[in-house]
């Protein structure tokens, strides 16, 4: 399926969270970057919110990506988050959103950057995969189907 296991670690998603607004949302996986990464909350949270002044991340579909460049990283990272209820978000469809995969990528990372975008965007394209995310019954299970454990696992 797909393997996103470089981008993103354990402690970096959950499942079924409550987030009412995009401010909300962004501290909240700004807080989550933190604990998963070491990134500085506010300094995430800021600069999520300034790319999303620039134009909504909402993919489409129930789904955002928002993402920036940060100082204090060394290489691109996700927070993946599914919320237990759908929020507006402004997406481009017009759809509330359910999912979202927050990219925070170093300063330095310009190719890698959009590499990873595209990636991401890439598997949540995919509407049997997102649907697989959307009825994983824990974070644990969210973190399988995204770094293809499940597939590893069975086959061993």
């Amino acid at each position: 399926m797909y393997d996103l296991s470089d981008l993103v670690s354990p402690d970096a998603v959950v499942a079924g969270v409550s987030a009412g607004s995009k401010k909300k949302l962004f501290a909240l996986l700004a807080d989550l970057a933190h604990a998963a990464y070491g990134v500085d909350p506010e300094t995430v949270a800021a600069s999520i919110a300034a790319r999303e002044r620039l134009g909504s991340t909402g993919f489409g579909g129930g789904i955002a990506i928002p993402h920036c460049k940060i100082d204090g990283l060394e290489a691109v990272r996700c927070v993946v988050c599914r919320l237990d209820r759908q929020m507006d978000y402004g997406a481009v469809d017009d759809s509330p959103v359910d999912l979202v995969f927050m990219l925070l990528s170093p300063r330095s990372a310009g190719a890698a950057h959009l590499k990873a975008l595209a990636r991401v965007s890439r598997c949540l394209r995919d509407r049997s995969f997102t649907a697989k995310l959307r009825g994983a019954g824990s974070a644990d299970a969210i973190y399988a189907l995204l770094t293809e454990a499940g597939t590893h696992d069975a086959a061993a």
